[in-house]
């Protein structure tokens, strides 16, 4: 029993150690060691998305501002402002809607900025009003940026960090590249997102001077480098995109400007110019410099970018070369030159103060040689053309728009966007910053050199896409639009006051005023009736005791019938009034009654 028992037990080890070498060769084992084979393909990691929201300078010039999303991470491409339209009645400026950005502050982990233009720098002040973020941009830029945080006492609390073109900066999973780029304005930058989803680039505004007035040539190789490396996604600026050929180089102002001076060698020289334009005072001052004459400022604006302009040194000004303003008629026309403000026909703005003789210290007129070196933006042509004939009528010579070379865009034309659109080689085309017509335009540059049509996306204020390496689709909408700045009053502007400022415009105001009885509503007093841009009183109390009678019948008629609620006689009253003054006059003016009980 005890030798079968230890024999039993031999043979169950036995069986066991012989199965554990035979299930080396076992096929499962042989499936497992070639699954680990080092020669066959890893699977493929998909790469995650990048989402990114347009809240500014789609189908619109300024307000630009978009935002990008990766994994969580959200950061800002510029925070602009736009001047208002014709319609835009009473309102001073017009900034982004920042409920979007408001409903995800927890995941922006930074504002980047291209450059120090209002339209891309000038809604900063009211984004920081709401949420401190941390802001990065270039010397110039970040000088001009402080600036006007100083006016809105912001500067002490804001989170700001200067960079120079070249450098890197890491915001949450993405790392911002600085890239150099030739604008009206020093200091200009493309940005180069660096995100889990790809590359992006955004060029900023751009152009391509081979011989600019100040810093470098744009930096043309490190779009190149990008492009070698692969480029997920390009927006691309849209501005000039519908004008052939190259933008014009600097230089050609230079001479053109020196050509000027020698003919006013008599006048006195006023040039009306942007304010944010440094290259451009940079060569008046050069020219005025070699004629001998002195150089006086006009504009608050003005004056603020040349002061940080020169403190930062993107302006040399000889020493003793500057006067003030108060100074100008000590010194002979031929002496002086004035640089102003206005360019664009802003009816505040100093040279359309001096047209219509509402400057308090400069008066124009025989003898003035005025120089306006710039292009009107769409939608400025005709206030600019009332400024010039203005100053026309006074007796001024005025020298505008192209009848001299004194002024070239700082925007790519059609040939410099194709080159950097082949250099950087993206798989998706998006263009940005520019009216409906550039969006197009751009798209079909895209289109011409190769660019498949499903991989452009052409966007609008509050349009959102998803961007993979498989595929770009557009997503439901993000809150976003316009906001209007009227004095202090941030937003309080919208479109029903607009309209009923729109309605005073056009038609004027009446106001009916009456008194009733607090017992019975039958009218104590009144009514009385005040005309406000609809008729003179004077000349027409026909009309108005028409409106006075009209306005008793349905006040009495109420009464009689016991209809005491003011929101129905207030009605009743627009109705059959407004229906008398379309009947003798086919006006519309706006009706407000104003009743009170006694």
């Amino acid at each position: 029993m005890a030798d079968n028992k230890k024999f039993g037990n031999k043979q169950y080890r036995g069986k066991r150690t012989s199965a554990k070498m035979n299930s080396a060769k076992s096929p499962v084992r042989n499936k497992k060691t070639s699954y680990k084979n080092p020669k066959r393909t890893p699977r493929k990691i998909e790469k995650p998305s990048i989402k990114v929201a347009f809240l500014g300078g789609l189908n619109e010039i300024g307000k630009n501002i978009t935002l990008f999303e990766c994994e969580g991470d959200i950061v800002l491409i510029d925070c602009g402002m736009a001047f208002p339209d014709g319609d835009m009645l009473g309102v001073d400026l017009v900034i982004p809607d920042f409920t979007y950005i408001e409903q995800n502050i927890d995941r922006v982990r930074g504002l980047v900025l291209t450059h120090g233009h209002e339209d891309h720098i000038g809604g900063i002040p009211f984004l920081l009003t709401k949420m401190n973020i941390p802001i990065y941009g270039t010397p110039l830029t970040m000088g001009l940026l402080g600036n006007k945080l100083k006016e809105h006492n912001l500067f002490n609390s804001a989170k700001l960090t200067t960079v120079k073109a070249g450098s890197r900066v890491k915001l949450g999973c993405m790392e911002v590249e600085f890239i150099h780029v030739n604008h009206s304005i020093p200091d200009s930058c493309a940005i180069a997102l660096h995100t889990p989803a790809g590359t992006v680039v955004h060029s900023g505004d751009f152009k391509i001077d081979c011989t600019p007035f100040i810093g470098d040539m744009i930096d043309l190789h490190s779009f190149a480098r990008l492009g070698h490396e692969g480029v997920l996604a390009f927006f691309c600026e849209s501005t000039n995109a519908n004008r052939p050929g190259y933008t014009a180089t600097e230089q050609t102002v230079t001479a053109s400007l020196d050509s000027l001076f020698n003919e006013a060698s008599k006048s006195r020289i006023i040039i009306a110019t942007f304010a944010s334009n440094v290259n451009r005072v940079q060569q008046i001052i050069d020219c005025a410099e070699k004629y001998g004459r002195k150089v006086a400022l006009s504009g608050r604006s003005m004056v603020n970018y040349m002061s940080v302009a020169a403190e930062l040194g993107y302006l040399r000004i000889p020493q003793n070369m500057m006067i003030d303003i108060d100074m100008l008629s000590r010194y002979k026309p031929e002496q002086v030159v004035l640089i102003t403000t206005g360019s664009q026909g802003e009816p505040m703005s100093a040279l359309s103060r001096m047209a219509y003789s509402d400057h308090r210290k400069v008066m124009v007129g025989e003898g003035d040689f005025i120089i306006i070196s710039a292009n009107p933006i769409p939608g400025n042509e005709k206030t600019v053309g009332n400024v010039v004939d203005e100053l026309l009528k006074r007796g001024c010579r005025v020298i505008y728009e192209s009848m001299y070379d004194v002024h070239v865009s700082g925007h790519a034309c059609q040939e410099e966007l194709k080159i950097l659109q082949k250099l950087v080689n993206p798989k998706y085309f998006i263009p940005v910053h520019g009216e409906q017509k550039h969006l197009r335009q751009n798209a079909e540059l895209a289109l011409s050199l190769g660019m498949d049509k499903k991989h452009i996306f052409i966007g609008d204020i509050g349009s959102q896409v998803e961007i993979n390496e498989n595929y770009i689709k557009e997503l439901p909408p993000v809150p976003a639009g316009k906001v209007f700045v009227d004095g202090l009053g941030v937003g309080d502007v919208g479109s029903i006051v607009l309209r009923d400022r729109k309605h005073l415009a056009q038609d004027g105001l009446i106001i009916i005023v009456a008194s009733l009885d607090v017992y019975d509503g039958h009218v104590i007093s009144g009514p009385d009736i005040v005309s406000r841009g609809f008729v003179y009183v004077r000349e027409s109390e026909e009309l108005l005791d028409e409106i006075r009678g009209k306005s008793l019948e349905i006040l009495e008629d109420c009464a009689d019938n016991n209809i005491h609620e003011w929101g129905t006689i207030k009605n009743r009253i627009k109705e059959s009034v407004s229906k008398l003054i379309a009947q003798k006059t086919r006006r519309n003016p706006m009706i407000l009654p104003i009743l009170q009980e006694v």
